[in-house]
Parts: structure tokens; sequence; C-alpha cells
């Protein structure tokens, strides 16, 4: 790595990196040359958005897991396949939405005790900062109607470092940062179902979310 982009790197921003003009495979080539943020070091890829380009609702995960990193598409492991399943409960075609994440490089740790499994990270609100240019580039160009914001960190990524999932979920609140009639439904993130000990009741709190979503999709914004 050249001295210019150690320095890139280490101010942990992805902003120099994004292409001065183009739509989203623009954004996409781009992305796999980021260096925002030394989580690029490790992970295999950049695992950029994936979906309709004129999605009326973009779904906003954490970042890639496992299986996101090795395939580079979002939403592709077991958390992806609950996802699916939800979704189509609640009335949602995945296939007409845009899926992204808010953190673009899987962070993660080796456990040798595990096989050497890679063991999922949260990333710090300094990743989360540094990559939340592609994610603003991401629903400017797709300009979606609904966000649905699945987990803590697509909550801090959309709504600000204060928001909650146990507070925020299941509301239909404005996206800040623009002044068109745009809305942002949080919910828990699917790997959090996947773990919960009642995972029934979970998972029904997921749907009931994504309901909230399909409702404000279907012109019922106000109920």
């Amino acid at each position: 790595m050249s001295r210019t982009d150690d320095a890139r790197a280490n101010a942990y921003d992805a902003t120099p990196f994004l292409p001065d003009e183009g739509g989203l495979a623009a954004y996409r080539h781009a992305a796999a040359d980021c260096r925002g943020c030394p989580l690029y070091e490790n992970a295999t890829q950049t695992v950029f958005g994936k979906g309709d380009t004129s999605a009326r609702v973009v779904l906003v995960g954490e970042q890639p897991g496992d299986q996101e990193d090795r395939q580079g598409e979002p939403f592709v492991g077991p958390a992806g396949r609950l996802l699916d399943k939800a979704l189509e409960e609640a009335g949602i075609a995945r296939g007409t939405a845009y899926v992204t994440n808010a953190v673009k490089h899987f962070k993660f740790t080796v456990v040798p005790e595990r096989g050497k499994r890679r063991i999922h990270k949260a990333p710090s609100l300094r990743e989360l900062s540094a990559c939340k240019p592609w994610l603003r580039a991401e629903l400017d160009l797709v300009h979606p109607e609904v966000v649905v914001a699945l987990g803590a960190t697509a909550g801090k990524a959309l709504l600000g470092g204060s928001f909650r999932v146990t507070k925020d979920r299941g509301s239909l609140l404005p996206l800040p940062g623009t002044d068109e009639e745009q809305y942002v439904v949080a919910t828990a993130h699917p790997s959090a179902i996947l773990r919960a000990d009642d995972r029934e009741a979970a998972y029904a709190g997921l749907v009931s979310d994504l309901k909230v979503a399909a409702r404000a999709l279907n012109g019922h914004r106000h109920a």
C-alpha cells in the first residue's frame, strides 16, 4: 500500500474512494478498492449492496457475515434465509428490494479452539462512520420510499447514535437528511433471531415490524 493509501485508511473515511459520477454499477466497482478503514485488510472482499436499482424498499443490515464475505453478496447465509422467509410472510418480495449493509467489509476474530472459525465482531462507531458515505450514496441512487434498519448498527447508521432497537423498533420514522417523504422502520437483525432463546417470539416480532414497512409501501403511513 502506498503512503497515500495508508493515509487514506488511517483517516477512517470512505469519501475519497467514491466515484465522481455514475450509477450503482460505478459505485460497486469503486467500492471494491475501498481502503476507507482497516477492515479491508483481513476481509476477502468488499460486499456491496445488491438488488433492484429502483427499489421502493431498501434493507440495511450491519455488515457481511462469513458466507457473505466469501460469496461477495449480502444476506446469503442463514440470516439471509430467515430474512427471506420473514419478508414473504410480511408481504414484501425480496426480489423487489435492494439489500445492503451499513459496513461493507467483514469484521471478525479467529478462534483457534473453534477450528479457526471466523467469529463476527461488531463494527466500531469509527468504522461505521467511515463506511457511511457508501450507504448514503446507495440510498441517494436507489431513492427508496422505505428503509428497513435490521439491527442496532444499521439503526445507528440511519438514525444516529441515540437509536435503540428496543425503544425505536416497529415505528415509521422520517429518514434523516432528506426533505422528501422517505421513512425508516427499525427491527432486530435476523442473526439475533437465530440466537434468541425464544426464537418463535423473536421471529414474530421481526415479521410484525416488516409488516409496518409493507403497509407504508401500500400507502398506509399514518396507521
